[in-house]
């Protein structure tokens, strides 16, 4: 069975598609002719379920995007006091290729914009590193974060450092200051390569989920950066990572989150999950206008902003799933929101039912957000049209009603009661622990 989360995000692009406010970034010929009309979606959890929509494939320039993960790697490399001494963690309030530096120190407010991002470069590899050398440790590193390896396109390089004047002066400036030690030309050629590294939508939301699991990667387990750094960068991320925009975007919005000239946004929710979206059109902030209005809308319906006080608990939704001869109960607790919703709905869909009967057993459900209930009756339609019959114990109506979004009517029979013991406490997912049918029904685990 496959979860309706890419049909959501076909929807939510689909509502988006026809905006046409904004332009491509017109300074650098490569991005001016890029096909305004791209969208794409990308999410993962941090359990490693990645779901895209459009044109997560196509792939773009990473830009400013890389600058929250550079400053993460400098920081796990040199610590955050070395990290500190070039560069603050102020938002500015100024657009990202300011000419301005803090009075007192002289370094950049912070690193998500090109001053900083520029200092924080230098870092890498320390002061004996060549350009060559950090350009590719850089690449490395991100190419670690996508899971996959990633490629500098240097003819797009070349041609953004023949429009480099203005990071070339903040290089200098930046050098008059001491915060960097490298010449200002290779200074801005590292920083222009980081910025050149190719990315699709479903990396961007691969390595944002590595900062909303603690540095830990997803899909293969290994830690790539320490829990500190990962904090430290969403806090970053969250107070300027969209520029002069951040202060509403985090009211509105509520997602820590990264813009980049290319039309790439990211978006991380820690401990939950990573998001992208890809649309070239700029606002006069240098944000992806499609990208922004697509976070929105998800922030409203999934229920992500940061601010929330909503219960985020629910990863193991799945209490059990066993089935006993052609029934299969499916025993379900906590609070479903959209991330303990698709828990389930990815349960299921790994789960081999036999029998012809799925029963959903609520009794344990302390709550069910808009989207978890939005999740739980698409993942119903979908087993009734694969020929499921469908119950489900809600003694407290936390689904009250069995239409779907857009109207069809699920034929779900309701049940004071799951028909069987659903599972011993150290024993889930195992049908060959279900009770022997000799010895008759066993009354439900919770009445003692």
């Amino acid at each position: 069975m496959k979860a309706p989360i890419s049909s959501y995000l076909d929807t939510i692009l689909d509502e988006v598609r026809y905006q046409d406010a904004g332009s491509n970034a017109d300074y650098i010929p490569e991005l001016a002719n890029k096909d305004p009309n791209s969208l794409g979606a990308a999410m993962c959890t941090t359990s490693g379920h990645i779901y895209s929509a459009g044109d997560a494939e196509v792939e773009f320039s990473i830009q400013s995007i890389s600058k929250p993960f550079i400053y993460a790697m400098a920081v796990q490399e040199h610590g955050i006091d070395v990290v500190s001494e070039i560069v603050g963690m102020e938002p500015s309030g100024e657009a990202f290729n300011e000419l301005s530096l803090d009075r007192e120190g002289h370094r950049p407010v912070n690193p998500m914009i090109n001053a900083g991002a520029i200092a924080v470069t230098q870092l890498i590899g320390g002061t004996g590193a060549t350009v060559e050398d950090r350009i590719e440790m850089i690449r490395a590193f991100l190419s670690e974060m996508a899971c996959r390896q990633l490629r500098v396109d240097y003819d797009l390089c070349d041609s953004e450092l023949q429009y480099a004047d203005r990071n070339l002066s903040l290089a200098h400036m930046l050098r008059n200051y001491d915060i960097i030690q490298d010449d200002a030309h290779d200074a801005v050629v590292s920083y222009t390569a980081q910025c050149s590294v190719m990315v699709t939508t479903r990396d961007l939301a691969f390595m944002s989920a590595v900062l909303a699991n603690g540095g830990v990667h997803p899909l293969n387990g290994k830690r790539v950066l320490e829990p500190d750094v990962c904090r430290l960068t969403l806090a970053v991320m969250s107070s300027a990572g969209m520029y002069d925009q951040a202060g509403r975007w985090m009211a509105h919005v509520g997602i820590p989150a990264k813009s980049g000239v290319s039309g790439g946004l990211l978006g991380t929710l820690p401990g939950q999950l990573g998001f992208a979206s890809y649309s070239p059109r700029l606002n006069e902030y240098g944000n992806s206008v499609r990208g922004v209005r697509i976070f929105k809308l998800l922030s409203k319906d999934m229920g992500l902003h940061l601010m929330a006080a909503d219960d985020r608990a629910g990863v193991d939704a799945v209490r059990s799933i066993v089935t006993y001869q052609e029934d299969t109960v499916v025993t379900l607790q906590g609070m479903i929101n959209f991330n303990s919703a698709e828990s389930i709905l990815y349960e299921l869909s790994q789960h081999e039912i036999s029998g012809d009967h799925v029963i959903f057993d609520m009794t344990r459900v302390s709550g069910i957000r808009r989207m978890g209930r939005f999740l739980l009756k698409e993942g119903m339609h979908l087993l009734e049209e694969k020929g499921f019959r469908i119950s489900i114990v809600d003694p407290d109506d936390h689904v009250p009603d069995y239409r779907t979004v857009d109207g069809t009517e699920i034929h779900v029979n309701e049940q004071e009661s799951a028909p069987f013991a659903t599972e011993r406490e150290d024993d889930r997912y195992h049908d060959d622990d279900c009770p022997d049918p000799d010895e008759g029904p066993q009354p439900p685990a919770w009445e003692g």
